[in-house]
């Protein structure tokens, strides 16, 4: 039998998903402690799914495979778990053909451990792009934990960096603009002796400043292959909680928006808890504002409480320092966060935008992809247990060029369209879905789905489809406007892209431990397992493969674990071929199409880490993983390029109990040093292309 990983050093089971009590507190506020928001009667598609393999893999099962065990000899890990029986042919062949795999993913894989540091597949090299404060603003400060002020973090790189982005830089060979998101911030971490009952207005500023946005360029090194921050680039930028934004959109001037500091409802100061993202055709990046009801106080209405805002102090106590943060005093202010945030990283001038045509809810990604006659279409999950995920279509066209005009244009794309919700049926008899991991029988987790209308936002107007709810209703309080059309509910649907290759689309569903337990809803067809502890990843197909379409077909990609768990399944792939995953979080594509998947909290002893996992071919379903992340630490924003992947290593030494007096990771710096979140570069040590 395969040993996974005691638990040693990593989070109890008591924090839902794996995480710590400390990562409960800053990263989410508590949800998943709290009631659970979603408490409509819509039907939840829940819980079911063991894995045996279907009946197409039954057809496959003789495919010889990688082990996972095989990358025992990886960069910097512990020894590899040992894997299960297998036929002694099929063995000797696995070994002799470790490293093969469908293209884009022939590398080593690495074997699950628990090293404080960034673990890359043996011929792989890394190096810290930039890590926390180091400044990259004109005038910034070198980075010194023990004097840190807000002015100086506003020109350094901010905190717990998230989801990623590179972009061309035309003009400065070997250079690309990286953008990067801040989501929250550890202050326990940050600020030796930091009395959280306490805070003083300076740690709260400087915490205002780590949030948000940095904008900088990086530069590579031909010789040693090694990528390095610019500092104090013309492009290079920051954008805080305390930078102003401009509301657009259907919601922008609405009375639901007006505070005393912004009685038009078009200026919001600051961006909170940016999550996932995506890039857009027209080179701007799009960020999810996702738990943003943590930094809000003493609320005592339902439309809130749908929103997990809580009734007393929040736990950073901003609200002692700004009247914004306390719903009692400024009860708008909280309708100006949860959107989709629009930057423009190659004009340092530009003022971000908030889209709230794309709706309010806790975003988890804004992937992009464009109808056939060349309007976007934009994917995002609502990271909550029991909640939605949805698209937006919008009703203009992009344009190409790059004048003045043409960007203007572009940047209004995400303003005039129609928001959809998602709501799926199993194709099996309810009977047949029981919650135990039992496969229904006809050997398949499958069915259709249809994008419900919600509202419609044009030029002159909105337009509400949803019975007994404006228009600007439904753009506030889009949760609520899900429950009234009976979304399907999902278990913390995260990130969602489409395959720029095939055009499917992926959905990250990272774990709902509730599921199913007391008077939380059952299983159904599409998520599997009750006390869903490890996640699953759905893959969805719109009719004709066309983004615009308002019906899809879905079936189950992958449901997460240690592979030797019946409840197990790798889009049919051999189990014993394949690497432990728990609790898929971001997602990505190589060039390949290859889907690669980054975990948060995982439950298999092991530290989180990034995998690539095959979409097609014979090799569908081979899941590989490529790294894993230092004690504490979460896999963020990964870029995937021909010859170089990115990840964020986000809120290393996150542990219960730790402080920066008793640090529970020297990452990345070593003893004596802080431990810093960070982005890190790694490519082959040939300098040829990755997995080939």
């Amino acid at each position: 039998m395969r040993k996974l990983l005691p638990l040693i050093g990593t989070p109890s089971d008591s924090h839902p998903g794996g995480r710590s009590a400390m990562t409960c507190r800053f990263r989410c506020g508590d949800a998943c402690f709290h009631e659970v928001p979603n408490t409509s009667s819509n039907e939840y598609v829940g819980d079911v799914i063991a894995g045996a393999l279907s009946r197409r893999s039954m057809m496959r099962a003789a495919a010889v495979v990688t082990v996972a065990a095989a990358g025992a000899g990886a960069v910097g890990v512990a020894q590899a778990p040992q894997a299960g029986a297998v036929p002694a042919a099929a063995a000797r062949e696995a070994a002799r053909s470790r490293t093969k795999g469908a293209r884009g993913l022939r590398f080593a894989p690495v074997a699950p451990n628990t090293a404080d540091a960034v673990t890359v597949p043996d011929g792989y090299r890394q190096n810290v792009v930039i890590r926390w404060g180091e400044p990259i603003l004109r005038g910034a400060p070198a980075f010194d934990p023990e004097k840190q002020s807000a002015k100086a973090q506003a020109g350094q790189f901010g905190y717990n960096c998230d989801f990623l982005a590179l972009l061309p830089l035309p003009g400065e060979r070997g250079r690309q603009l990286l953008v990067a998101n801040h989501e929250y911030t550890d202050e326990v971490l940050m600020f030796r002796g930091y009395d959280a009952a306490n805070p003083t207005r300076e740690q709260v500023e400087i915490a205002w400043a780590a949030h948000g946005l940095s904008a900088v360029v990086v530069e590579e090194d031909r010789r040693s292959g090694r990528l390095t921050a610019v500092s104090r680039h013309q492009l290079n930028r920051r954008v805080t909680a305390t930078t102003e934004f401009r509301l657009t959109g259907p919601v922008a001037g609405s009375d639901l928006v007006k505070t005393s500091a912004d009685p038009s409802g078009t200026k919001v100061l600051g961006t909170l808890n940016n999550c996932s993202g995506g890039v857009t055709p027209w080179g701007t990046t799009l960020h999810g504002e996702e738990n943003f009801n943590q930094y809000f106080a003493n609320s005592s209405r339902a439309t809130d409480k749908r929103y997990g805002i809580g009734t007393g102090a929040t736990e950073r106590k901003w609200e002692r320092f700004d009247k914004r943060f306390d719903v009692a005093q400024e009860p708008n202010e909280v309708h100006r966060f949860g959107y989709v945030v629009e930057f423009d990283p190659y004009d340092p001038a530009s003022t971000p935008r908030k889209h709230t045509a794309l709706g309010r809810f806790k975003h988890e990604a804004a992937t992009v992809r464009l109808t056939h006659d060349g309007r976007p279409v934009v994917y995002s999950g609502d990271d909550e247990r029991f909640d939605y995920f949805y698209k937006f279509v919008s009703s203009k066209r992009m344009k190409h060029g790059t004048s003045r005009s043409v960007r203007e244009h572009n940047l209004s794309l995400l303003d005039e369209g129609t928001l959809y919700v998602a709501k799926l049926t199993g194709d099996s008899p309810a009977i047949e879905i029981d919650g135990t991991g039992k496969l229904p029988n006809d050997g398949e987790f499958d069915g259709s789905g249809q994008w419900i209308p919600l509202a419609t936002a044009t030029a002159k107007g909105a337009v509400s489809h949803v019975e007994g709810m404006s228009a600007e209703e439904v753009f506030v309080f889009t949760r609520l406007a899900g429950d009234k059309v009976g979304a399907t509910k999902m278990d913390r649907p995260e990130d969602i892209e489409p395959n720029p290759v095939t055009g499917k689309v992926y959905v990250a569903l990272t774990n709902n431990s509730n599921r199913g337990v007391g008077s939380n809803p059952k299983a159904d067809e599409a998520n599997p397992r009750h006390a869903n502890k490890h996640g699953h990843v759905l893959e969805l197909t719109e009719r004709w493969n066309r983004p615009e379409s308002t019906t899809f077909a879905w079936s189950l990609f992958l449901v997460a674990g240690d592979p030797e768990d019946p409840a197990t399944y790798f889009a049919g792939f051999p189990k014993e071929g394949v690497s432990p995953i728990s609790c898929p979080d971001n997602v990505a594509f190589d060039p390949y199409g290859n889907l690669w998947i980054s975990t948060d909290g995982a439950q298999l002893g092991s530290h989180d880490g990034l995998f690539g996992v095959a979409t097609r071919g014979e090799r569908r379903g081979e899941l590989k993983q490529f790294l894993t992340v230092p004690k504490g630490a979460e896999t963020c924003g990964p870029i995937i390029q021909e010859r170089r992947v990115l990840v964020a290593v986000q809120h290393p030494g996150e542990i219960d109990g730790a402080s920066v007096e008793k640090p529970a990771s020297t990452w990345p710096d070593g003893p004596g040093s802080y431990v810093r979140p960070a982005v890190v570069s790694v490519w082959r040590a040939d300098g040829c292309d990755i997995g080939v």
